[in-house]
Formats: structure tokens, sequence, C-alpha cells
């Protein structure tokens, strides 16, 4: 199959999550500076969810690059990646109106894990239908940057319970790290 389908609905979809993201945001009580002041744990946590929605759409872009067909299984796979992703909206509003409590902050972790072993899942489904050999699985590599980001994932659901500043800082931390997009396909294609 081939997938300039599977890039045109996940494209949409991911325009649509942002699009969620920001009718979320309520205008400000006033017009001066101070009438935005309740208003910055909201713009952090919509930056913080955008950025990271745009880093899945960048990879996500670039993965398919890499690739030159699709399966059945890529497609399910794609599904559960945006299944996870299109939960982002929703976990984001909720930490909006919860900004100290633990339980949204972690569950904010537990979908930033699932979405990020959904792409891994998607990345593995890619590979097998492209083959060992294709210039996707020689870019993809071993993904140390991937496990990285699932132990910090994993660290900064258990700090929600302590302190919820330490996981937002974690999860801040992640997103820095994956906003440079893979250069390793970027690498590779070029070679080709």
């Amino acid at each position: 199959m081939q997938k300039g389908r599977l890039e045109a609905f996940s494209d949409g979809v991911m325009a649509v999550i942002i699009t969620i993201m920001v009718l979320e945001l309520k205008v400000p009580h006033g017009a001066d500076l101070e009438a935005l002041r309740p208003l910055v744990p909201v713009l952090c946590s919509y930056v913080m969810s955008f950025v990271y929605v745009g880093i899945y759409w960048n990879n996500h872009h670039h993965m398919l690059h890499a690739a030159k067909h699709v399966s059945g299984g890529a497609l399910w796979a794609n599904l559960h990646l945006l299944f996870w992703l299109s939960l982002v909206p929703w976990i984001t509003h909720w930490i909006e109106e919860e900004p100290v409590e633990p339980l949204p902050t972690a569950l904010y972790g537990v979908v930033l894990i699932m979405a990020g072993t959904a792409y891994f899942i998607l990345q593995k489904a890619l590979v097998a239908v492209n083959g060992q050999d294709s210039a996707l699985a020689r870019a993809v590599g071993r993904g140390n940057k991937e496990w990285a980001s699932t132990g910090l994932y994993a660290a900064a659901i258990a700090l929600a319970f302590w302190r919820t500043w330490a996981a937002d800082l974690v999860y801040a931390a992640v997103a820095i790290m994956w906003l440079v997009p893979d250069r390793r396909i970027e690498r590779v294609i070029a070679r080709e």
C-alpha cells in the first residue's frame, strides 16, 4: 500500500488536535497584564502540549518520508498513535483546571508514555513492511533517545505524586530533548 492516505489522515487528525486545544483557551477577564496572571498555568500547559503534538507531527513526517510502503498493521499502529495523541487536549484541559493536583499531572505522563509506545510500535510496523535493509530501518537505529524519554516519563509520573512542578519540569525537559527533529532519518535520506 502507498502511504499518501496515511499521511493525509494523520496530518488532519493532528491539526484537529491542535485546534481543539486552542479552542479551550479562554479570553482574559480584563484588558491589563494582571488579567493574564490566572491564565499563566493554562498558557503553559497549552504551549507544552502544542510542542508535544508538534514534535510527533514532525517526527511522524520524517518517518513516513523514509518509508516507501505501509501495511494494514501499520495503519492500525498509526491509529493507535493517533488515539493517544487525541487524548492530549483532554488531559491538557484537566491540567489547566487542576494545575497542582497530582492525578492529572501523572495521567499527562501516562498519555505521553503511551503515545511514545504507540510511535515505537508504528515505527516497527513500518520497518517490517519496508524491510530490515530499508532506509527507514537504517535511520531509526537503536533509539536511545526513545528509551531515555520512557524512563523520564515514568520518573515524572512518580514525581507527580510528590511535587507536580517537578514532574512538569521533567515533561518540559523531554520536550526540549525532542525539539530538534530526528537527524538520523534526514542523514539516511540524503545518502539515498
